[in-house]
């Protein structure tokens, strides 16, 4: 694991996510793209690790502190583990793995900021199932960039 690499690349995608993707009301979750990218292409403790990592940063942008972390964290190492056992190299299913943990990530959030007496917003759901959308067709074309960034020979195109 290239660690300076993983914070560059964190640290940009925190700044993208809150300063230029934050304009619109429904964009793609770069952080959760991440999550997934990293639990996918590493191992099983590096993608527990990351998957804290990007909780944290995805809550210096978020309303509460903690909730995400707690997210995120749970939901990658579901996936680190799930990874394990099923493969998921192939674009539409690293798409569904998005949406599926997107949607997870936000209920968890959603059940841990009630608990802390903060009501959703009034459009919470169709938010989280807009943003899941986004994130899950963007996220295959967007782990490009970041196997590139990271060095990771991705073989999309290969012949079997």
């Amino acid at each position: 694991m290239r660690w300076l690499r993983f914070a560059l690349l964190v640290c940009f995608a925190t700044v993208l996510q809150a300063s230029f993707l934050s304009k619109y009301s429904v964009s793609p979750n770069l952080m959760i793209i991440l999550l997934v990218f990293f639990a996918i292409f590493y191992n099983t403790n590096e993608a527990i690790i990351t998957s804290f990592a990007i909780g944290f940063a995805a809550d210096l942008i978020g309303r509460t502190m903690g909730s995400q972390m707690i997210a995120f964290g749970l939901c990658g190492t579901a996936l680190a583990y799930l990874n394990r056992v099923i493969a998921i190299r192939k674009m539409p299913y690293q798409a569904a793995a998005i949406f599926v943990i997107s949607i997870m990530a936000g209920i968890i959030e959603n059940i841990l900021n009630n608990l802390k007496g903060q009501a959703p917003g009034t459009q919470f759901y169709s938010s989280l199932f807009w943003t899941s959308l986004y994130s899950g067709i963007a996220g295959p074309f967007v782990f490009l960039a970041f196997a590139w960034w990271m060095r990771i020979r991705m073989q999309r195109f290969r012949r079997y």
